[in-house]
This record gives C-alpha cells, structure tokens and sequence, in this order.
C-alpha cells in the first residue's frame, strides 16, 4: 500500500455478525475509531482489493534561470579573445627577433627545430667558466657520469668474526658480514688497486669484491691508515675472466684542492648493501673537523649528496666524472639530513699510490702470525688525553720487542708506516706478517720530560719461540 495511506483508520458499519451478505457500502471515515489497522482514502469499495490513486494535479513546472551558461559563454569569449592577442603579440615579436614562421622542411622551421634543441640542452647544463676554460655543468641529468664511473666501482663485503660477552663472563662469537664501496685507482700486470675507507675493511676474516658486472672475486689488504680512515686493497687479475676484465676502468682522480662551494657534487656507493646506487647534492662547505670516537678528521669535504651506510668507500665525483674524493659514513655519524662528508682525494693521493705499491698481503692464522712479545693494555688512550696507540705494560725476556728496544709504558702508534690506533688494532695488523718479517715500529715515549717520537726496527718472531 501506498505510504501516504498509513496514517488512517476505518470503520466497518455494513456487515452483521450473521455471515450476511455484505453490500458495496461506501466506507466511512472516523477519527476515532478503535481499529488499528491502516485506512485507505474516500471512495474505496470494501470489496476491492487495492485502494484507488488519487490523481494529483501536475504543477506546471518552474523555469529556473541558468547564470552560469552564459558565465561559461562569457570565460570562453576572453580566452578566445586573449589567446588570440597573444597569438598576434607572438607573431610579430618573432618577427622582429628574426623568426620566420613556415611550413615543416623549410630551412626556417629547421633553424627554429634547431634553436629548439639548444634551449632544450640549455635546461639540462649550465656554462660556466673557470681558468678561462669552459665546461659543462650537469645539474639534472648525470647519466653519463653514472655510466662513466659505474665500471670503476665495486662493492666490498667484509666477512668477520663477532664477539660477544654475556653477563657472567662467557663469550660468543658468531659470523657476520658488513657491506662498503671501494673505487678502482690502479692496476698492475697481475692486480686492480681499490681504495675504500679503513672502516670498511677492518677486523676482517676474508674480504670479496663484486664488480659492475655482478663478478665476485676475493680481495687483499695493500695497506691502511686507521687515523686517515683510507685504505687500499687488491684483487688478482688471474682470477677474472676476460670478459670481467674487458668491462673493468680505472677511474679518473681529479683535483679535490680546486674545489668550490655550490659546484655539483655527485656520490656513487653501494647505499645499505643493495648496490651501487647514486646520489647528487653540492658542495656544502670545505675544510671541515669532525670528531668521532676520539679521532679528529680535518680538511673534509661536505657535500648535501646523501651518503648512507654503505657508501663508505666510494666516490664522491665532480661534473666531469672525476674522483675528489672518498666518501664516509663513518665521519657524518649521526649528523642531520643533508650533511655527508668525504675524505679530499688530493690530501690522501700519494699515501693511495704508497699503499698501492706495497706487496700484497694476506692474513695468517693465530698460529702462523709473526708476534712482537708484548702485553698490552685495551685502555683508550684517547680518553686521558694521551696520542691514540696501543700502551705496552710488559715485555717478554728474549722477545723481538726486548731485542729492538721497546719499553714498558711505550706508546706503538706506527708498524710498517701503518698507523696503530689500540691494541685491537695492532693486534689485527700483525695478522699480514709473518715470523721473519723485518718491520719498522714507530713508539712514542717519555724522554727529559717530553713526549718523544722513536723509530725502531723488529724482526718478529713466531709465537712458540717466544718464552
């Protein structure tokens, strides 16, 4: 039923209690009556099933006024009107400039296709000139650095052995692995020289290089400087296939002292382990300090290229795809978004070539190892305001430290040119020399009441031959 029907009641007044018949009597419409049950409208038969639809008079229906037509109209007229003003405007202030507007394959539409490109060109570099030499800056598009410099990249995976001691004294010790970058600067007949911060590769079990064509292949220590944070390592040439090889560069060092603040910088590295992976940014700031753990860093390169971990390694490049320097996460630390810093390229060049032209080596077992014969102390000197090195509190009688005149309460901050930052550092440095081995030691000792620096130099010994 129809629900403008529900709110009505009925009486029933033209059947008997007898079972008479009932007579189409019209129903009559109360308000009050006692049923409750829903009345149908005036005009109902009481034998009819449904009740009658009243037909409601249509209302004539009202025009409404449609302002935004002509609103619509109107906008459409302006800018018809004003497309065609700029259009005129354009036309003969290209005429003036030296335009001429015509078909496709003329020589004018080729001059205005050609201007085209140059504009074009002009959004994706930027002239500069510097020493009366023009070159061009990237500052959107480095693709053809990345491609330049990607062949000259690896990614290092240092495999170590960590230690652990638990609340009642008891150690142990599990397999892990961290992941840096490393930069190809030189080779040899028989090797690839790769430079990479120290961090990098330190504590090292074993260390595996991945090259750019997804090659992997084991690599060895050359040398290091725990306090430059640099070090360079090698992997031999007899090991690769021609093909790896064929797709291996050298990459090109540039001059990291002729940088200037706000000049592009660009960083490739393997970014948390994934692979190489490239950031940009400028040169933020030159020349910066920084202190961690102790040890003051100098003469750094601050770049808004995001370098994460991982990235310790690997190159921070100029526009020119040249290497200025060797990037650190270690150094940025926890510093704030936007503040990465690489260790100069030109202050650590010639310490790069130096490590480079050093014999290979590799670790020996704790039983194969060449030993000085001293007890050191783990203390970090640092803290009480001492150089960093490794203090020697006892002397082995006969050892190869007693023989080349190390004393107790010296200070070992030097072994074969390589810098001695603690004992766990010296201790990890005698792991490349065998028992023979002929080393230069560098001490710091107490002389007339000064702080003096001593070279000595010790044959090492191997560990059951000292008593």
């Amino acid at each position: 039923m129809d629900e403008q029907f529900n709110n009505y009641n009925y009486s029933e007044t033209n059947t008997d209690n007898n079972n008479q018949e009932n007579t189409n009597s019209t129903v009559n419409f109360t308000t009050d009556t006692t049923y409750r049950e829903r009345d149908y409208r005036a005009n109902y038969s009481y034998m009819d099933e449904k009740p009658k639809r009243v037909k409601k008079e249509k209302k004539p229906r009202e025009k409404k006024s449609r302002p935004y037509i002509a609103k619509l109209f109107g906008a459409v007229g302006i800018g018809a009107v004003f497309g065609l003003c700029a259009a005129v405007s354009f036309y003969f202030a290209g005429k003036n400039l030296g335009f001429n507007f015509s078909k496709p394959g003329t020589e004018q539409s080729q001059e205005v296709a050609t201007l085209q490109k140059q504009v074009d060109d002009l959004q994706k570099t930027i002239k500069t000139t510097s020493n009366g030499n023009t070159t061009s800056v990237v500052v959107s598009d480095v693709t053809d650095v990345a491609k330049k410099v990607m062949p000259s990249m690896v990614s290092i995976t240092n495999n170590f052995v960590y230690t652990q001691q638990d609340w009642f004294g008891r150690s142990y010790s599990s397999e892990e692995q961290a992941f840096g970058s490393g930069i190809i600067i030189g080779e040899s007949d028989s090797e690839y020289f790769i430079a990479t911060n120290h961090h990098v590769i330190a504590d090292n079990k074993s260390l595996e290089v991945l090259f750019a064509d997804e090659t992997t292949a084991p690599a060895f220590v050359k040398g290091y400087d725990a306090d430059l944070d640099i070090a360079v390592i090698a992997v031999k040439k007899d090991g690769l296939s021609a093909d790896t090889m064929a797709n291996i560069t050298v990459a090109e060092i540039g001059d990291s002292d002729a940088l200037q603040i706000g000049e592009p910088a660009i960083a490739i590295g393997n970014a948390l382990g994934y692979g190489q992976s490239v950031t940009t940014g400028v040169v933020s700031a030159l020349n910066r300090s920084v202190t961690i753990e102790n040890t003051t860093f100098e003469n750094l390169i601050q770049t808004s290229a995001a370098i994460n971990p991982g990235n310790s390694g690997g190159a921070l490049l100029n526009v020119n795809g040249q290497v200025i320097g060797i990037n650190s996460s270690k150094v940025g630390g926890e510093q704030v978004e936007g503040m990465g810093y690489a260790i100069p390229i030109s202050k650590v060049r010639d310490i790069l070539q130096e490590f480079s032209d050093r014999e290979t080596r590799t670790q020996y077992a704790a039983d194969k190892k060449g030993y000085l014969g001293i007890t050191g102390s783990a203390q970090d000197l640092t803290a009480l305001g001492y150089p960093a090195g490794a203090l020697v509190q006892e002397v082995a009688e006969g050892s190869p430290a007693e023989k080349a005149g190390i004393y107790k309460y010296d200070i070992i901050t030097k072994v074969d040119g390589q810098s001695v930052k603690d004992l766990a550092s010296l201790q990890e440095l005698l792991t490349y020399y065998a028992p023979g081995e002929t080393v230069e030691v560098v001490v710091l000792r107490v002389q007339n009441g000064e702080m003096q620096e001593v070279t000595l130099s010790v044959t090492l010994a191997a560990k059951d031959s000292i008593s």
